[in-house]
């Protein structure tokens, strides 16, 4: 009978252990092994060794301060939804991996987690989630008061979101609604209020979420299956190329009436061309049955808010 993970690592050469406790998908597995050991499992637990995550929570904040043509002028401001980006999701991800720890203990992905693997304990967990939470009031209270309550109103979205894999096939969706939030927060932050485009975009948003975050699924379907978490991975199956190509389509769509909203030419909306482009390549060339490939798209979404806020800024800036 083989060792239990816990034992196993006792057995292990000390360098040897410090890789095993670092997730399979980390991006930052040689800084995080620099990162003082102390400190390590609470840098992992925040996932500061996955930057990904929080580039895709910023990218909404920072379309819609682009496209409300307040990009330039407010570069301050982008700093401050940068922090807080990092923040907040770092803070969300101690959340949900307090939620989940039993789940995570049964996904090989997920299963050196520092809590499902018992290197941080509950209460400081707790105590880790509320400093990053004080980061993110700091950003809070640079934000005037419009944007300041629509930051707070994400919360009970953001409080409910660990739980939808567990009742609904589309926990996707419900990602869709609190990682496109920034946008809510980014446009009356440079503004003061609401417009039109701003819906469009969040809305775009929402079905690019649901469609890179589907991707991202994939690398856990056969874990899900056997743990009983529900994904729109496992819920599209053999057809989930083309559920993510008619949610990144949606979104395209969404997105050419934000631009049109804020500049009515149809010159405006080519600026989506490059954005199009690589969501069709990330689409075009998925394997659904590598998990490789799939994170490596899922990654690629970092291009595509790039891309995003490039077509936003260049439209804001001369609507």
């Amino acid at each position: 009978m083989g060792l239990p993970k816990a034992g196993l690592l006792s057995y292990l050469p000390p360098m040897a252990k410090e890789v095993e406790q670092i997730v399979p998908d980390s991006e930052r597995r040689r800084l995080a092994l620099r990162v003082p050991e102390g400190v390590r499992p609470y840098w992992l637990l925040a996932r500061f060794d996955r930057p990904i995550g929080s580039w895709l929570l910023f990218w909404p904040g920072a379309w819609a301060m682009a496209l409300a043509g307040h990009a330039v002028d407010r570069w301050d401001l982008i700093l401050w939804f940068a922090l807080g980006a990092v923040a907040m999701r770092g803070a969300g991800c101690v959340y949900n991996d307090i939620v989940d720890r039993d789940l995570d203990r049964k996904v090989a992905r997920t299963a050196a987690r520092p809590l499902a693997s018992g290197r941080v304990s509950l209460k400081a967990a707790w105590a880790w989630l509320l400093l990053l939470c004080l980061v993110g009031l700091v950003v809070l209270l640079q934000l005037n008061g419009t944007a300041a309550i629509a930051a707070l109103a994400s919360l009970g979205a953001v409080a409910a979101y660990p739980f939808m894999k567990r009742i609904t096939w589309w926990p996707q969706a419900w990602l869709g609604l609190v990682f496109s939030w920034a946008a809510l927060v980014g446009w009356p932050a440079v503004t003061g209020g609401f417009a039109p485009a701003l819906w469009w975009l969040y809305a775009g948003s929402v079905f690019w979420v649901i469609g890179y975050d589907t991707i991202y699924a994939l690398q856990d379907i056969e874990d899900d299956a056997l743990a009983g978490v529900k994904s729109s991975a496992r819920a599209l199956g053999a057809r989930a190329r083309l559920g993510i190509g008619l949610c990144y389509a949606v979104a395209l769509g969404c997105w050419m009436m934000a631009l049109w909203q804020v500049r009515p030419q149809w010159l405006a909306t080519a600026a989506l061309l490059p954005v199009a482009l690589h969501l069709v390549w990330q689409v075009a060339g998925l394997n659904r049955h590598d998990p490789a490939d799939a994170l490596m798209r899922f990654r690629s979404n970092r291009m595509t808010g790039l891309l995003m806020a490039l077509a936003c800024l260049v439209v804001g800036q001369t609507a």
